[in-house]
């Protein structure tokens, strides 16, 4: 079924029904806050709520879902003739930047990675974030206690060269979720550009859309986000969120965000069909349990929870804080919102939730 294919005469859940939802994402033992958007691409439904600290309409970090806007100023710039899939990165950036950054047994297979596989997280190149490093230790454990440090691409680049790569570039069958990938991306889109990612974000997909509270973050002093939480604790790191526009920068609201993900599948950016191109999927176990494409993430989801109804496809895109944008084509039905937690224990309160709703929708 393609990404277009929708669901007619459906019958929807009531606004009780999704009320009770989202405070049961808010009442999960790892959630202090949930926000909740769910629409049909009928038009018949569209709703939005919340629980616990956050309100249906508050701004929140997006994190990884960021990675889909990148998608999107992607296949633009390649639809355009700026960008091949398949051309080396080092076209873009240089053997300055990149080399040292894949060796294996003293072979540096820099110059072999493609964009593709960057955006596809099949380069081989280790998460320069979690990624542990010789030492045993790596960079996200001092983040997420506290230690605010800016990490601009220089210095993802020379942490990148400490870590050994996971396999080989394109190896068939393989794939590592890397923010180190994205960060190159964003480089990538820089130097086709010469603006900014956060400017090309903003010319080719927030004011294309009409998005007024979705904005690459930039100004530490910038409090109207929601705080993000880290485990029992608000975790406060501005700098960081400031330099990492491309794996992850973007702040924005649930019904901005529902804007986007319908865009994204019905046709704005790219022929429906080009969907169809993201799917070459590989198993992804860390972090959480899912597909991951070309620029496109599929929310696995076990038989098990809904047993004699198929429940089809959740395609989209998770933020390591909790933050969500999936579209269900089966039933023609889009969720996006958050948990607002880092630690990753909150997601399967989201995925509760958009399974409750989907099964509930006929």
């Amino acid at each position: 079924m393609t990404a277009m294919t929708e669901a007619t005469s459906m019958t929807y859940p009531d606004s009780a029904f999704l009320e009770t939802t989202v405070r049961r994402m808010g009442a999960h033992r790892a959630v202090h806050g949930a926000i909740l958007c769910v629409e049909s691409g009928d038009g018949a439904l569209s709703w939005r709520g919340a629980a616990g600290t956050l309100e249906a309409d508050q701004r929140y970090f997006i994190a990884s879902v960021t990675k889909m806007i990148v998608t999107v100023v992607v296949l633009q710039l390649r639809d355009q003739g700026r960008i091949g899939l398949d051309d080396p990165m080092q076209r873009y950036l240089g053997a300055d930047l990149t080399r040292g950054l894949h060796v294996v047994d003293g072979v540096d297979r820099s110059d072999q990675i493609t964009v593709r596989q960057l955006i596809s997280n099949t380069s081989g190149l280790t998460d320069y974030f979690f990624g542990k490093g010789p030492d045993g230790k790596n960079a996200g454990d001092a983040l997420l206690q506290g230690n605010d440090e800016a990490w601009p691409l220089e210095r993802i680049v020379e942490r990148a060269r400490a870590l050994r790569p996971r396999f080989l570039p394109g190896q068939p069958g393989k794939v590592h979720y890397s923010d180190t990938n994205y960060e190159l991306l964003g480089r990538v889109i820089e130097t086709v550009t010469g603006a900014s990612v956060a400017d090309v974000f903003d010319e080719l997909v927030f004011r294309p859309l009409g998005l007024r509270e979705t904005y690459a973050f930039s100004d530490e002093s910038d409090t109207t986000p929601a705080p993000m939480y880290h485990r029992d604790r608000p975790l406060h790191v501005p700098k960081y969120i400031a330099s990492i526009t491309a794996e992850g920068g973007v702040v924005s609201t649930a019904a901005e965000m529902m804007v986007f993900i319908k865009a994204f599948f019905d046709g704005t950016f790219f022929p429906p069909s080009t969907v169809d191109e993201l799917k070459r999927w590989n198993r992804l176990y860390f972090p959480g349990q899912f597909d991951f494409g070309v620029g496109l993430e599929r929310q696995w989801l076990p038989w098990f929870m809904s047993p004699f109804t198929p429940l089809g496809d959740l395609l989209g895109f998770w933020g390591q804080s909790g933050a969500f944008a999936f579209h269900n084509p089966q039933r023609g039905l889009y969720f996006t919102g958050t948990v607002n937690q880092l630690s990753g224990f909150g997601h399967g309160a989201a995925v509760s939730a958009m399974v409750r709703v989907m099964k509930a929708t006929r």
